[in-house]
C-alpha cells in the first residue's frame, strides 16, 4: 500500500481554451474587475475578517490596477456594465485614503492617474 496521495488529472488546456473562446470580452473585463475589487476590498481590511489581511501597499497596487483596466476599457464595456465598477473603484480609493495614516495629495491616490483626484 502506498502512502503517496492520488495525482489530479493534468488540465485539459484544449477544453479551457475552447471555453474561454464561448466568453465575450466584456463578461472577462467585468470578471477581472470584479477579481480585483475582491482582493482590493480584502487588502483594505473591508472585508468580515477585518484587519487580519490588511495590506495597504498590496491594495495600492490592486486599485491602480482596476483603475487602469476600466479605464482602458471605457469604450469597450456599455456603462451599464461600467457604470457600479466605477462606483466601486471610487468607494475602494475612499476607503484607501482613509486607511492611510500618512493620505496621499489628491491626484497622487492609487488610480486617481486614471479618474482624476478623489476627496473623502
Amino acid at each position: 500500500m502506498s502512502d503517496t496521495p492520488p495525482q489530479s488529472p493534468a488540465p485539459d488546456f484544449d477544453e479551457m481554451a475552447r471555453d474561454i473562446a464561448e466568453v465575450p470580452a466584456v463578461e472577462v473585463i467585468v470578471t477581472v474587475a470584479v477579481n480585483l475589487m475582491s482582493a482590493a476590498a480584502v487588502k483594505l481590511g473591508l472585508t468580515e475578517e477585518g484587519d487580519a489581511y490588511k495590506d495597504l501597499d498590496e491594495a495600492r497596487k490592486l486599485v491602480h490596477a482596476l483603475a487602469g483596466l476600466l479605464d482602458a476599457s471605457a469604450t469597450e464595456i456599455s456603462s451599464f456594465h461600467a457604470a457600479p465598477l466605477r462606483d466601486g473603484l471610487k468607494s475602494l480609493q475612499l476607503a484607501f485614503r482613509e486607511a492611510s495614516i500618512v493620505p496621499d495629495e489628491p491626484g497622487q491616490g492609487p488610480g486617481e492617474k486614471y479618474t482624476g483626484p478623489i476627496y473623502g
